[in-house]
């Protein structure tokens, strides 16, 4: 041990992926650990995010084709608003995944100062 370090190593601190839980007694996996999302989305989810700004989209592109001259201008306002529902959902999973990022960063972060290197 080093003089650098601020408190001595435990060994149970150290305990590596698939060891013993503490707990249990069981093994933990590394998928263990973390709540998994479900393997398929949910229903909902993909209505907002893929349905409905599609059935907007359509819906102005039958307004634009069965619609006169006038009609024409409206339908391409339904379909920039379909898209826009669109771009807005795939902006707020971008913002999202950020934080995830950022989640995984301070996991990684402590769990650096707890064991004393970054975690492979």
């Amino acid at each position: 041990m080093s003089s650098i370090d601020p408190e001595p190593r435990r060994p149970e601190d150290a305990l590596p992926e698939g060891s013993l839980s503490r707990a249990s007694g069981r093994s933990v996996e590394p998928s263990e650990s973390k709540p998994r999302a479900a393997s398929g989305r949910s229903w909902p989810l993909n209505t907002i995010r893929y349905v409905l700004p599609a059935a907007v989209v359509i819906g102005g592109l039958v307004v634009m084709a069965l619609g006169s001259e006038n009609d024409l201008e409206g339908g391409a306002g339904i379909v920039s608003a379909g898209l826009a529902i669109y771009f807005l959902n795939w902006l707020f999973r971008l913002g999202t995944a950020g934080e995830r990022e950022r989640d995984a960063e301070e996991a990684a972060r402590d769990y650096f100062d707890r064991h004393g290197r970054w975690p492979s």
